[in-house]
Order: C-alpha cells, then sequence, then structure tokens
C-alpha cells in the first residue's frame, strides 16, 4: 500500500489490529491537523525548494526565534532531534565529565541517553505515583558533593514545580536544565516550560505537541553563550565554515522543510494545547465514577498549564482487572492505547552498568506496571472519549462479578 506526505503519519498506532467491524479509536491521529493545514504546508515546501536553501535556511532561524518568543526566552537552536538538544545543551552550560546529573528514573531513555552523551555520571531519583514527576524530595537526598545539575522532566504534559526546583538549585548550586519534549507552551507558577533553568530541550516528533513531519529538536535558553556553543555542536563544531573550535562537534541541524512546517504550525498551538486540556476534562468527568474501582489519572497540579501531551490513567491494585487484560480488552474493541513506560530506565539493560536494580525506585517500578496511556489529541471527539470509558468501564463492572482477572 503507498504512503502519502500525509496519509502515512494520519494514525500513529502503538497497539495490535482490531476487528474491522469495530469503530476505532486511534491513539493520535494528524489528519486533522494535516489536512486544513495541506495547502499551506505544500506552499511552504515550495518556497524552500525555490529557495535551495535546505540546510540551515532561512525557515530555520524565522522558526528558531517564533520559538524563542513563544517560550519565553532569548535564544533557540535547532537540531535533529531531542536528544541532541539535551547532550548538546548540557555540554554548552559546562556539565561534563565528572559531574553528577539528577534525573528521573521514569522517563523515556533519551533523557537518560543525553546526559551520558555530555559525559556527566547520571544519577536516577524515583518519582512521585500520584503526578508521575520528579519526586525532588528524592532528588534532594541524592545530592553528593559532585551533584552539578538537575534534569526535571515535564512528563505527560506537565511541568515539575517551578518553584519547587528553583528553591533546591539554589539550596544546593545546581544547574537546572529542563527536559521539556513533551511540555510545548505548558506552564505553572508564572513559568512557561523551557524559561526556568538554564536551558532547556524540546522534542518535534510527529506525535508531539508541536510536531514535524519527520525528526527535529529545539534547545532554548537566556544565555546567547550557550546558544552559539550549540550552534557549533550542531554543524561539526564549527563558528564559520571550515573553522572548527568544539572537537565533539556532528552534524545534527534541524532541516529546513521541517522548519518551514513547524513554523507554520507554531500559531496553531496554543488552541491546539486548549483542545487538549478541554478533552483532558471530559476524561476526568467521565472517569470520576471508577475511581472507586481504581482506575485513577494521573493527578494534574498545573490546572490549565498542563498541556496533555499524553492522557495517562493508573490501573491500580484496587482495580478488578490486571492493567494487561485491561489493555488487551480495551485494543480488542477498536481502541488504541500506549504504556509510557512500561520498563524504567534503571531496569533496562543497555543501563545496568549505572548499578541500580529493581527495588531501588518503588514509585517509578508500580507506576510502570499501572499506567495506560489513553487516545490523546486535538482531533479526538467527546463521543470517542465516551466510548473509551464505557468500554473501561464495562470491563471493570464485569470483572467485579468473578476473580480478579489476569
Amino acid at each position: 500500500m503507498g504512503l502519502s506526505l500525509f496519509g502515512s503519519l494520519n494514525c500513529f498506532s502503538e497497539s495490535a489490529m482490531t476487528s474491522p467491524s469495530l469503530e476505532k479509536v486511534p491513539f493520535v491521529d494528524l489528519s486533522w491537523q494535516h489536512e486544513p493545514l495541506k495547502a499551506e504546508i505544500a506552499q511552504a515546501v515550495a518556497a524552500v525548494l525555490q529557495r535551495g536553501d535546505f540546510i540551515l535556511g532561512e525557515a530555520v532561524a524565522a522558526f528558531e526565534a517564533a520559538f524563542a518568543a513563544a517560550c519565553g526566552v532569548e535564544q533557540a537552536v535547532g537540531v535533529g532531534c531531542g536528544t541532541d538538544a539535551i547532550a548538546f545543551g548540557l555540554t554548552a552550560c559546562g556539565i561534563g565529565a565528572g559531574d553528577e546529573v539528577l534525573l528521573p528514573a521514569n522517563t523515556f531513555v533519551a533523557t537518560l541517553i543525553g546526559v551520558l552523551r555530555a559525559g556527566a555520571t547520571p544519577v536516577l531519583v524515583d518519582c512521585q505515583g500520584d503526578t508521575a514527576l520528579m519526586d525532588l524530595a528524592a532528588a534532594e537526598r541524592a545530592i553528593t558533593s559532585q551533584t552539578r545539575a538537575i534534569v526535571p522532566v515535564h512528563l505527560y504534559g506537565q511541568m515539575v514545580s517551578p518553584q519547587a526546583l528553583l528553591s533546591l538549585a539554589q539550596r544546593h548550586d545546581l544547574l537546572i536544565f529542563e527536559d521539556a519534549a513533551q511540555a510545548h507552551l505548558a506552564q505553572r507558577e508564572g513559568y512557561r516550560a523551557g524559561s526556568v533553568g538554564s536551558a532547556a530541550a524540546f522534542s518535534f516528533y510527529p506525535s508531539k505537541n508541536l510536531g514535524a513531519l519527520g525528526d527535529g529538536g529545539m534547545l532554548v535558553t537566556q544565555q546567547a553563550a550557550v546558544a552559539q556553543t550549540v550552534k557549533s555542536l550542531r554543524n561539526y563544531g564549527a563558528t564559520r565554515k571550515y573553522y572548527h573550535t568544539e572537537p565533539t562537534g556532528t552534524n545534527s541541524r534541524l532541516d529546513t522543510l521541517q522548519a518551514a512546517v513547524l513554523h507554520l504550525k507554531l500559531p496553531h498551538l496554543a488552541q491546539w494545547n486548549q483542545a487538549r486540556s478541554q478533552l483532558a476534562q471530559h476524561y476526568d468527568h467521565h472517569l470520576k465514577p471508577l475511581a472507586k474501582q481504581g482506575i485513577v489519572p494521573i493527578r494534574n497540579d498545573s490546572g490549565a498549564g498542563h498541556v496533555y501531551h499524553l492522557y495517562v490513567i493508573r490501573v491500580t491494585p484496587h482495580c478488578p482487572v490486571e492493567r494487561t487484560t485491561l489493555q488487551m480488552a480495551v485494543e480488542a474493541a477498536g481502541i488504541q492505547t500506549g504504556i509510557h513506560y512500561p520498563v524504567p530506565c534503571h531496569l533496562q539493560p543497555a543501563f545496568q552498568n549505572l548499578g541500580y536494580g529493581a527495588g531501588d525506585f518503588p514509585q517509578a517500578e508500580a507506576l510502570s506496571q499501572e499506567i495506560l496511556s489513553l487516545p490523546m489529541y486535538p482531533g479526538l471527539t467527546p463521543a470517542q472519549i465516551e466510548r473509551v470509558v464505557s468500554v473501561l468501564y464495562d470491563q471493570v463492572t464485569q470483572a467485579s462479578l468473578s476473580p480478579k482477572a489476569g
């Protein structure tokens, strides 16, 4: 089957095939945003083709300036992916060999890989069970004389408390580097994601709140020197053509075509985020009766500032259905779901050399067995949400009349 430029991204699925006789509810559907913008995207791409500035072209600089302004910072540097934004950003902030960096155990491995690529020593800490956000009290207990930085992950679209972060950083002279890959334009306590620390990393993976038509990332910062170093690192370590000052530089430049598309989408982002928030409220309302049955949404401590990249529930031990059994039943009904993330970083085979083991981070480990990400994207309808919750309700109700499933 052939895939068009827009059709190939229409249904980002993390689930198995379901019966064609059932109306499917996709985990993410990007057609709702691409179809109305198709003509404008084609024009933006045509403009790049006409100029021929495919590498670090006009659209890259324009998008960098617009995204920096949207985040409330002075500088933004486009790179190839969010992982590079973390690695380059930490390096540019002076973090490297011998420096310990605090980060949560329940994050996508890109956060950890970015710290390792900067040459620093990752120190994992546990999370809060009800919000899934980094436990700053646990982070404080993990601080040693070698700790230089903390990388809070604004998970699922909700920021870690800026005031608590700044207080912790001030007490222990720590650099704050935000992983905001899931938190485009998120807000909390008067701060916008990317504006709290020395620098921050964003990802433009297609299913993000602001997604490209491929990979892409961004480093944002208030510091011109940090931005200039990242510009060099992304371009073979060169401050100007054929003049290389950074030995660890590589090729990681945000593609001009992707920048043109992202710049076009950016003005729509606030409206898309608002739609996500409204849909989350719809989920919250309809899921309330299931709380007594052990199905509890991840708690929102940010109000309207939560941008809901993902809508995540916990299938707690009080639920009469095991998480795996419930997920299979939901997907058999044509509803696609995900788990973010099924294996915490400290239990991943690739990172056993860090010296952690099962039981070290009980909250992260418990969450990995309970969390279930439900469909969430601005094109989702209230009727689809009601269907998702209805299927959950039916499964829990049936299971409550028999011994625990699984």
